[in-house]
């Protein structure tokens, strides 16, 4: 059965916003579809296309087509805004993340909460916290673009869709290769597109049944685990610094703004079957 047209709407907005911001550094798309509760609908049908389609195409298709939108338009008018002010952009997304943990947590602890599912979510918690901030002040290698680099971006785009919170932008602008592939997927360059997309599927290919089964095996292990990577990948890029109070409560007011809107999503959203 079909979505009423209020739902497929929100859909539509909700795959727009995964597609465009998740090209900017900082932010996750994997992290963004987990908040909109489309993140174990995506997991099925990557580990179980045939099945996964016939139970979720209905919420699939317009997130799908919000998503494309979103990465082909809306991408460079965030980047617009992230130009113009890189921290109210930041926490505009911030604000979204954190408008939607209180009904992630209680999602995650739907199946219990043992001594094992709090341990989960402090261990990712602080691995992925690791990984992040290395991205940020590590020392990198440039890749040179060509097969292999270009390559290496849709691996690495392929696991910031199965891992949340990898994000993959910071780590490419790092090696030097996220001007290059964005560049080519401008002019629709098939010598970035097709190792790219070859990079994705094998990543893909690799991990979503691996997923698929941890969900369905160990629900509050995995869960816990997850909640915790989307909370360290939302403390890593809070802003440290800012020009003054009125910088300050700018930010503020963007995230303010981005938590409202998380919360009239939800109250929107419907509840999708187990």
């Amino acid at each position: 059965m079909g979505f009423p047209l209020k739902t497929v709407l929100l859909r539509l907005v909700q795959g727009f916003i995964i597609g465009a911001g998740g090209i900017l550094p900082g932010i996750s798309g994997g992290v963004l579809s987990v908040i909109f509760g489309i993140y174990r609908p995506v997991m099925e049908v990557l580990a179980h296309p045939f099945n996964g389609l016939r139970r979720h195409l209905s919420l699939l298709l317009p997130v799908g087509a919000g998503a494309i939108l979103g990465f082909l338009c809306g991408g460079g008018l965030i980047l617009v805004l992230f130009d113009r002010s890189e921290k109210l952009a930041t926490c505009l997304f911030i604000g979204l993340i954190l408008g939607t943990l209180p009904s992630l947590w209680a999602e995650a602890g739907a199946q219990g909460r043992g001594r094992g599912a709090y341990l989960s979510c402090a261990a990712s918690f602080l691995a992925l916290s690791a990984v992040l901030l290395y991205a940020q002040y590590g020392a990198f290698y440039t890749m040179r673009p060509g097969f292999l680099g270009f390559l290496f971006c849709g691996l690495l785009w392929g696991l910031s869709l199965i891992v949340p919170g990898m994000t993959s932008s910071s780590i490419l602008m790092a090696v030097g290769l996220f001007t290059p592939m964005a560049e080519g997927f401008a002019r629709l360059d098939m010598a970035v597109i097709l190792p790219w997309l070859l990079g994705m599927a094998l990543i893909v290919l690799t991990l979503a049944r691996v997923v698929n089964w941890c969900f369905r095996a160990h629900y509050p292990l995995f869960y816990h685990a997850v909640f915790g990577i989307v909370l360290a990948s939302t403390v890593v890029i809070i802003p440290l610094h800012y020009d003054g109070a009125r910088d300050a409560l700018l930010c503020l007011l963007a995230a303010a703004l981005g938590a409202l809107a998380a919360y009239l999503s939800a109250k929107l959203q419907p509840k999708e079957d187990a």
